[in-house]
């Protein structure tokens, strides 16, 4: 009886969206107006034969007692044309590459679609990034530096780094967070649909289970392979003024000082805080969305630009909250070469030196310059995004 409560639920909130003029019957031309939108052009004459399949009357239109019955008897399928606001959009770039990869129609894949989704998502990564470089670079310092003193704060951070480096200095690092997009993009989108494949049956619908599973694998390879680049990022923001020339500068000197294994330092702890950041930022999605259709959906089932931003920005900021130790460690294990004086150790000695020292507190430095930095990174990111999509002829959702 709740599942048919729920699915009546569903439908009556798609019927309502399809009859525009609210005269409580659906015609061919508010099919064809409602597609439109969907970015589906059709001819009133095809409008005509998916009425006529749903039409048990003939009059040519059809009421709610028809659709329900259709729907009930012949369950949608595809249900993401009707939810398909609600996709997990590519837009949103936070700076933290740990999100689960946008899914793709076959007909985004066939018209090229896909792609230039992609880039529009790049694009608008790289500026969000930028934009918010200041706030990442002041969250690596106080990760790594936090320990040293407890004083340093936002306003002391920020005046610091300054007074080493001038204002140019807080843009330290950025360069490589951006480049990584493109690589790291590239591997996720192609590991995701592999792992799909491999996880789901011909034919069979990926279900929320597989897709965080597929998700989190599709991270852990993107992360693999571009690893090397967050090592130079963290090195390069937490590195004096004069002693990296640039990347590849960076990327010689760790070489000779330190071998090729200092390229992977921290990336365990990096690799275990994939899981619970995905698992989080998915589950709470969900329950943020099934929150907003049982109580605030009354005459459609697309909740708006803010409502989805927002389910974004909260589901983000939550699974980060539970990977966010694991980040710190792994952060303070990519610079421990750079701080002299201070002991090398792996990530379970360096879990237990920070709760010694500084407290539950110390494995949540840095977080009030992270979650200060989502708001306007997911704002620009979103416009940026909008704009791209635009200017690449991108068919609106």
């Amino acid at each position: 009886m709740k599942y048919l409560k729920d699915h009546e639920k569903k439908m009556k909130l798609a019927f309502k969206s399809l009859d525009k003029n609210n005269d409580g019957k659906i015609e061919a031309s508010e099919i064809v107006q409602s597609l439109q939108t969907l970015g589906l052009t059709i001819s009133e004459k095809q409008a005509e034969l998916i009425l006529q399949s749903i039409d048990a009357d003939g009059t040519m239109t059809v009421d709610w007692n028809e659709w329900r019955d259709y729907f009930l008897f012949n369950p949608v399928t595809d249900i993401e044309e009707i939810i398909r606001f609600w996709k997990h959009s590519t837009g949103i770039d936070i700076g933290d590459s740990l999100t689960i990869p946008d899914e793709f129609t076959e007909d985004e894949k066939k018209s090229g679609q896909w792609w230039r989704q992609l880039l529009a998502g790049g694009i608008a990564g790289a500026v969000s990034r930028t934009s918010t470089a200041p706030l990442d670079r002041l969250k690596i310092m106080m990760q790594v530096h936090g320990s040293k003193s407890d004083k340093m704060n936002i306003f002391g951070g920020f005046r610091q780094m300054v007074k080493e480096g001038g204002i140019r200095s807080l843009w330290r690092g950025n360069g490589t967070n951006v480049i990584k997009i493109a690589p790291e993009t590239a591997v996720k989108f192609w590991a995701y649909e592999q792992y799909k494949k491999l996880l789901t049956e011909e034919g069979q619908k990926v279900g929320t289970f597989e897709r965080f599973i597929s998700g989190s694998m599709a991270g852990a390879t993107a992360q693999t392979f571009i690893y090397p680049m967050e090592v130079m990022k963290t090195r390069l923001a937490v590195g004096k003024t004069g002693q990296y020339s640039g990347i590849y500068d960076c990327a010689k000197k760790i070489l000779k000082h330190e071998g090729l294994g200092a390229f992977y330092k921290g990336y365990v702890p990096n690799l275990l805080g994939i899981i619970p950041y995905a698992g989080i930022d998915l589950a709470v999605y969900e329950l943020l969305k099934s929150y907003w259709l049982d109580n605030f959906a009354k005459d459609s089932v697309n909740p708006g630009v803010m409502v989805l931003l927002g389910c974004g920005a909260l589901s983000s900021t939550c699974g980060q909250l539970a990977s966010y130790p694991l980040a710190l460690v792994r952060t303070r294990m990519q610079a421990q070469a750079m701080l002299e004086g201070s002991p090398q150790l792996n990530m379970v000695g360096l879990f237990r030196r920070i709760i010694s020292k500084e407290g539950i507190p110390g494995l949540y430095r840095g977080i009030t310059p992270n979650f200060m930095k989502v708001l306007p990174a997911v704002g620009i990111s979103y416009v940026v995004y909008e704009n791209m999509k635009q200017t690449l002829g991108v068919t609106q959702k």
